[in-house]
């Protein structure tokens, strides 16, 4: 029995560990279940206490819920989880909302607010962390962005802004907690089947599955040294081509998409 405990000790002591926001519904809550599936130890925050609940299992995934638009509520979910984790390698920063009615005409509350959870929330997430981060000389954060950043689209005056700043936020930081030894990547997804692509009126092309871009997010934040963790590559490549366009092409071509 004591060897059991001794073995125990040493495997929850070596277990890897990670804290996923954002992790309710969606991608987080799938990532959530990639990561306990590979055998870590996985802290899941987001506002609503009764979903985190139903997906935590007392073991792997426990429940830590936190508002980011709240610093206290961040800083204070980043602290019990070191207080039970005792260490902290990885960090995945999901939070987003997304109103697809109020994205169809310029909602000055609603883009606030969109900002604030989409954009501040992320900032605030990755503040809490900083320091222990950057002590701690290693380790891994990562934001989860959207093409959606790469170029203004129609009927988006509140989601693509908080998420090109998001993207350049990311880009920003990564000089300053690359010199500490961690790394920041962002996840560019295209399409994913969650309650917020749910609301949308119009195609999706190449739309994937929660469990598709967990699975893609997990191989490209742990198994890969890459900046941006972006797919499905045949949706991903096109808006990159777009991106690089000049304003007049690419106004234009976007225009004839949208009267089609």
């Amino acid at each position: 029995i004591s060897h059991n405990l001794r073995y125990n000790e040493f495997m929850s002591e070596n277990q890897k560990k990670v804290w996923i926001t954002g992790a309710s519904t969606g991608i987080g809550k799938s990532l959530a279940k990639k990561f306990s599936l590979m055998g870590w130890k996985v802290a899941i925050s987001a506002r609503r206490e009764q979903l985190l609940n139903e997906i935590a299992d007392g073991k792997n995934i426990l429940s830590y819920p936190a508002d980011v638009s709240n610093f206290d509520s961040v800083s204070n979910a980043f602290s019990k989880i070191l207080k039970d984790f005792g260490d902290l390698d990885v960090c995945v920063f999901c939070s987003g909302i997304y109103n697809r009615k109020a994205e169809k005409q310029i909602d000055v509350e609603q883009i606030i607010k969109t900002i604030d959870i989409n954009f501040i929330g992320v900032v605030k997430s990755v503040k809490t962390v900083e320091e222990f981060f950057k002590k701690r000389k290693k380790g891994k954060i990562s934001i989860v962005s959207s093409i959606a950043a790469y170029r203004g689209l129609p009927n988006s005056s509140g989601y693509g802004p908080s998420k090109a700043a998001l993207t350049n936020f990311a880009e920003s930081i990564y000089f300053d907690f690359k010199k500490y030894n961690v790394q920041i990547s962002v996840v560019s997804p295209g399409f994913i089947k969650t309650p917020m692509t749910d609301t949308n009126e119009f195609p999706m092309p190449f739309i994937r599955s929660t469990e598709f871009a967990a699975e893609k997010i997990y191989k490209g934040v742990i198994e890969s040294n890459s900046f941006e963790i972006t797919f499905p590559k045949q949706l991903t490549t096109i808006l990159k081509f777009l991106r690089i366009l000049p304003y007049k092409i690419y106004l234009l071509l976007v225009d004839k998409l949208v009267k089609r």
